[in-house]
């Protein structure tokens, strides 16, 4: 998650966000745990900022492929969402289509549990002009996932389109 500290951060790399008692579900548990450093504490996006969204380089000794997108932040903005509950697919992860990817990441956040149903949640969102990016072209490889095809998600990848994602999901580019 963008604005957690170290001490929350394992929390969020497992792909979840304790919210009172309620269990949240971010993009993380779509994804392999993160592969950048984690900081002391990160400030919010700001217009200019470069950031990037990476999947993939998982493994401790063979490490697969990290997949990324890197962009310019144009836009930040906060906005209140609804809890509902998480889809559930009866497929394992590998086996999931960009149609499931996009439903998924459309979702987020939601809740795991019918507790957080309808509880409010600020989401910061930013507009992302892309820069650059390198995404698998076949299953061998890596597996599809949000960026697969010069796609992300269903959205083809051009210098300069806009995309609009969660800033959850994004770390600087610096890391």
């Amino acid at each position: 998650m963008f604005f957690l500290s170290l001490t929350a951060r394992p929390l969020a790399a497992a792909g979840l966000l304790l919210v009172g008692c309620a269990v949240l579900i971010s993009p993380a548990a779509a994804q392999p745990l993160p592969t950048g450093g984690a900081q002391e504490v990160r400030r919010a996006p700001q217009p200019g900022d470069c950031l990037r969204f990476r999947e993939g380089g998982s493994g401790r000794l063979f490490k697969s492929p990290t997949w990324w997108l890197r962009g310019t932040v144009v836009e930040v903005r906060s906005e209140p969402r609804r809890l509902e509950l998480c889809p559930r697919f009866d497929k394992p992860r590998q086996a999931f289509s960009v149609e499931d990817w996009t439903l998924l990441a459309s979702a987020l956040p939601c809740a795991g549990s019918a507790a957080a149903l309808g509880r409010e949640v600020e989401v910061t969102r930013v507009s992302l002009r892309v820069d650059a990016w390198e995404t698998p072209w076949t299953r061998p490889h890596g597996e599809s996932g949000w960026l697969f095809r010069g796609q992300f998600l269903d959205q083809p990848l051009r210098v300069g389109a806009l995309l609009d994602l969660d800033a959850g999901w994004l770390e600087s580019c610096a890391e």
